[in-house]
């Protein structure tokens, strides 16, 4: 595939993470013209042509570091081999370049499907997350389910099973992996002793560091619902860097 938004609506339909480079303007000589298109993929992949050579390769950088930060950039080349924005050749046109990230939006995975699962998933789905949940048989010491699940940094996972054995052994399923977030539910002595399980296995300190338990911000709530925005609070949080307190104080 060659052409550019053909690529990225694939990957748009795949939950592919994609960034779009489209060259906006074009002052001098110069091997990109205005209008034209590069799709680079996360795994590599692109379609288009944004002029080729040493243009292209410094735009394709940039693409690069648009996608891993999740944010837009507009980017000004000299055709130069030296001074500001130089991309060491000797057009000596200048191109500006406005660069587009399109990321998969980001996955609330819930271990646990019971009555605060059932709220978790409504509003977690009207914040914008892809919410999969994980039923799991009480008791169990393996979650199958969860292990086809691909599980990236853009993932936060919930465990809120009906019984400790589920809630460590989906733990140990995902401590290792690069997800954002690692939340499980229940009293301080019950996380307190799945940890320690852990740690007698050879998790390291920092590793365990990783989990909120016990889950969810300190709102005060008892109800499944409440407790349910408690723990949507921390992820968003989380994910958004915030700090979870009163914004008034």
């Amino acid at each position: 595939m060659n052409k550019p938004i053909p690529l990225l609506a694939e990957a748009i339909a795949k939950k592919q993470a994609a960034v779009l480079a489209t060259v906006i303007d074009v002052i001098g000589a110069s091997p990109a013209k205005p209008g034209a298109q590069i799709v680079l993929l996360e795994d590599g992949t692109r379609a288009g042509t944004v002029g080729g050579g040493k243009l292209e390769a410094a735009i394709l950088a940039d693409a690069k570091a648009a996608l891993q930060a999740g944010a837009t950039l507009l980017r000004h080349y000299s055709l130069t081999e030296e001074g500001a924005d130089s991309v060491g050749t000797l057009c000596g046109g200048e191109v500006s370049v406005f660069i587009h990230p399109f990321l998969p939006p980001p996955q609330l995975i819930i271990v646990g499907g019971g009555h605060i699962g059932r709220p978790l998933k409504v509003m977690g789905e009207a914040a914008g997350f892809e919410v999969i949940v994980v039923d799991v048989e009480p008791g169990r010491a393996d979650v199958p389910e969860l292990s086809a699940i691909h599980l990236t940094a853009d993932t936060y996972v919930v465990l809120i099973t009906t019984d400790h054995v589920s809630d460590e052994a989906a733990l140990r399923q995902v401590i290792g992996s690069p997800v954002r977030y690692i939340g499980m539910i229940g009293s301080r002595a019950k996380c307190r002793t799945i940890l320690n399980n852990l740690k007698a296995d050879g998790v390291a300190d920092e590793t365990l560091q990783r989990v909120y338990a016990p889950i969810g911000l300190d709102l005060g709530g008892t109800s499944p619902e409440e407790i349910a925005v408690a723990i949507l609070a921390e992820v968003i949080a989380v994910r958004r860097g915030g700090k979870g307190g009163s914004r008034s104080r």
